[in-house]
C-alpha cells in the first residue's frame, strides 16, 4: 500500500514538474490571473462579471457563424500561445518573481494535475458503472442528457453559456472566501429542519 503511495506521489510530483515546464512562459500571466479569480482585490468579482459580459455582448451583437466563432476563437489561442511567452517577461518581469510566486505557481500546477486526475478518476468511475451495473448507467446517462437537452431548449444557448462561463470564473473566489461553504451548510440545516419535521409529522 505505501509503495503505491510512493508512486502515486513521484507520479504526480513528475507531471507537476512537467506542467511547471510547459506553463513557463505563461506564468506572469497565470498569477496574475489567479489573483483576479480569487478576487484580491474587492474590485475584481465586478471586473470579471464587466469583461465576460462585454465579451458575449460583442459575440451576440456580431452574431459569427459557428465555423466563424471557432475560427476566431482558435487563431486568438495560436496569437497568445506565440505572443505571450515574448512579451509576458518584459510587461510583468520575470526576474522580480519571488519564492512566494514560485510556490503559488507549484501550487497552482499540482491543482491542474489534480484536477486532471479528478476527470479521469471520473470518467474511469462511470465506464466502471457501465460495467457493473449497465440499467443504472443507462438511466443516469439518458436522464441526464434529457435533463440537459431541456434546459438547452428553454434557455438561449448564447445566455446558457454566459451563465456557465460566469459561474466558473466566479468559483474559485467564492471558494476563496468561504461562500459557498457557507451556503451549503445554511442549506443543509434548511434540508435536516424539514426531514426532522417529517419525521415528527409521521410520528
Amino acid at each position: 500500500m505505501a509503495e503505491g503511495d510512493n508512486k502515486s506521489a513521484n507520479l504526480f510530483a513528475h507531471e507537476t514538474a512537467q506542467l511547471e515546464e510547459q506553463l513557463q512562459g505563461w506564468g506572469e500571466v497565470i498569477l496574475a490571473g489567479d489573483q483576479v479569480v480569487r478576487w484580491e482585490k474587492p474590485w475584481f468579482p465586478g471586473a470579471l462579471i464587466g469583461a465576460t459580459t462585454l465579451l458575449f455582448m460583442l459575440i451576440y451583437y456580431l452574431d459569427p457563424s459557428v465555423l466563424t466563432g471557432v475560427s476566431c476563437a482558435v487563431m486568438i489561442l495560436c496569437l497568445a500561445d506565440y505572443l505571450v511567452p515574448t512579451l509576458a517577461p518584459r510587461v510583468f518581469g520575470s526576474n522580480k518573481w519571488t519564492t512566494e510566486q514560485q510556490q503559488r505557481f507549484h501550487e497552482i500546477c499540482g491543482n491542474l494535475v489534480k484536477s486532471q486526475h479528478n476527470v479521469g478518476g471520473w470518467w474511469k468511475r462511470l465506464f466502471a458503472l457501465k460495467e457493473e451495473k449497465p440499467k443504472m448507467y443507462f438511466l443516469s446517462v439518458i436522464s441526464s442528457l434529457v435533463m440537459v437537452a431541456w434546459i438547452g431548449q428553454q434557455v438561449h444557448n448564447l445566455f446558457l453559456t454566459y451563465l456557465i462561463v460566469s459561474f466558473l470564473l466566479l468559483l474559485p473566489g467564492l471558494n476563496q472566501h468561504g461562500i459557498i461553504t457557507k451556503y451549503m451548510g445554511m442549506a443543509k440545516r434548511e434540508i435536516n429542519k424539514l426531514l426532522k419535521q417529517k419525521e415528527k409529522k409521521n410520528e
